[in-house]
């Protein structure tokens, strides 16, 4: 029959056609974690559509970046799970645009604070793309060409310029987690900016054998735990101001503050084989269960639930799932306990990919084992860690400077001088812009705490 000039299939031929549709998009991505062609199959679907939202290759568009909304950070741990992906499938589609992008954003300083985003960066944001760098030194990944800096040599300049960071003007010690005054946050002092740089220098001093850095590891560490964003049970609140010298604590749990932790500790303890660390590891491991339901499938508490997740926290997610993974290479006594989790978690992400134009885009509910109508860079980018993860017991642990390691390295990178701050930067900062700050800063306090400021720890 027609109708308006169309021909009209038969109602029952059109209800057929749909469900074979329907068929074919929930069977987009079968996984079995336990078989590693069924992980590699499915991890390259998934890479393949986070790396459909990355223009930095195009030309007119600036290498290593991502478009709005998302934030240039997470660009940084884009490069991080694609060299941990071609790690552990062999895939080297991606190697050329990670190495272009990496070393366009790693700045005249080699520190990745390049000129495009340095008057708005914060610690925590230069710390994903120092992770990305040591994580390419650690896997061997392939070197830039010899006239450019090496992995490490940007690893080393990133740790170079954030320690001096390292503020005692309030709250005792740690680092803020805005690096200039004239940023919001900058009078803020929380978990992922001091964890960023623990976690960095733990994987430097294993990797180098330098002592300077397992020392500043051993203060980053201590210091969490005393100013008390890390309490005795070893869960880690977001943050606190240090207008009032970080004693009201914003009482949020996120997956990435447990898993930046877990990791630097399990690499202090392959380090020193120390009883301290490895007890340590253990309970930051332990701590993490309070992101798994009963049957081992992970969630973001804060904001999963009540679905108030923002940009970046949809990707949160993916670094626990990355850190845990390379902690069974660190500490190998973790390895019953995490993978049961990597491997429920993996499945039930994979289940979730189904949406989208393609019947394959990941969504943020991995405990529905269904696509949650979302589409979104940093929850696809999440899926792919969780998904590859299952594949790091077939490979080799990370490697060192003694032990394989081919990266270049400078223990002095990161001392060229910073670019001239434009005039309308180089004011002299008042007690009223500080004040101000505070003002901006208690705002977005009470931002963050409306996402998610209610769920505190039980």
């Amino acid at each position: 029959m027609r109708v308006a000039g169309r021909n009209v299939w038969p109602s029952w031929a059109g209800l057929l056609a749909f469900g074979l549709a329907g068929f074919s998009s929930v069977q987009a991505i079968q996984l079995d974690a336990s078989n590693d062609e069924s992980v590699k199959k499915a991890a390259k679907i998934v890479a393949t559509d986070m790396m459909s939202y990355y223009t930095g290759y195009r030309p007119g568009d600036n290498p290593g970046n991502l478009p709005d909304p998302y934030y240039w950070w997470e660009a940084g741990a884009m490069f991080n799970a694609i060299i941990d992906y071609w790690f552990v499938t062999g895939d080297d589609e991606y190697n050329d645009w990670t190495i272009q992008g990496m070393l366009w954003q790693a700045g005249d300083n080699l520190a990745f604070m390049p000129n495009n985003q340095t008057k708005t960066e914060g610690n925590d944001d230069q710390a994903f793309w120092g992770f990305a760098a040591m994580s390419a030194a650690e896997r061997n990944f392939p070197n830039p060409p010899k006239d450019q800096p090496g992995w490490l040599e940007m690893a080393q300049a990133t740790f170079n310029t954030q320690a001096p960071r390292w503020d005692t003007s309030s709250c005792g010690g740690g680092l803020r987690w805005q690096i200039f005054t004239w940023n919001n946050g900058y009078n803020y002092k929380n978990t992922i900016s001091t964890g960023g740089f623990f976690n960095l220098a733990a994987r430097l001093a294993r990797y180098t054998g330098n002592q300077t850095y397992a020392d500043w590891a051993e203060k980053a560490w201590d210091w969490t735990y005393s100013v008390g964003f890390m309490t005795p049970e070893y869960h880690f609140w977001d943050g606190a101001s240090d207008l009032n010298n970080c004693t009201e604590m914003n009482k949020i749990e996120w997956t990435y503050n447990a898993g930046v932790y877990l990791l630097g500790a399990a690499n202090m303890y392959n380090l020193t084989e120390d009883q301290k660390w490895k007890e340590r590891t253990q309970k930051v491991l332990d701590s993490t269960d309070v992101f798994f339901t009963k049957s081992n499938i992970m969630f973001e508490r804060a904001c999963e639930t009540v679905n108030t997740c923002m940009v970046d926290q949809r990707s949160f997610k993916g670094y626990l799932a990355r850190w845990m993974a390379a902690t069974t290479q660190m500490a190998p006594f973790t390895y019953d306990q995490i993978m049961p989790k990597l491997k429920a978690t993996g499945e039930a992400a994979a289940r979730t990919c189904t949406g989208g134009p393609k019947g394959r885009s990941c969504g943020m509910k991995w405990t529905e084992k269904k696509w949650d109508n979302t589409r979104d860079f940093g929850q696809q980018m999440a899926a792919l860690e969780v998904i590859q993860s299952n594949l790091v017991t077939r490979v080799a642990p990370p490697v060192t400077d003694d032990n394989g390691g081919t990266s270049k390295g400078d223990p002095s990178a990161g001392g060229k001088p910073e670019q001239p701050k434009p005039d309308a930067l180089s004011y002299e900062i008042t007690t009223a812009d500080r004040a101000g700050a505070g003002i901006l800063t208690a705002m977005m306090m009470v931002l963050v705490g409306g996402s998610a400021g209610w769920l505190c720890w039980d």
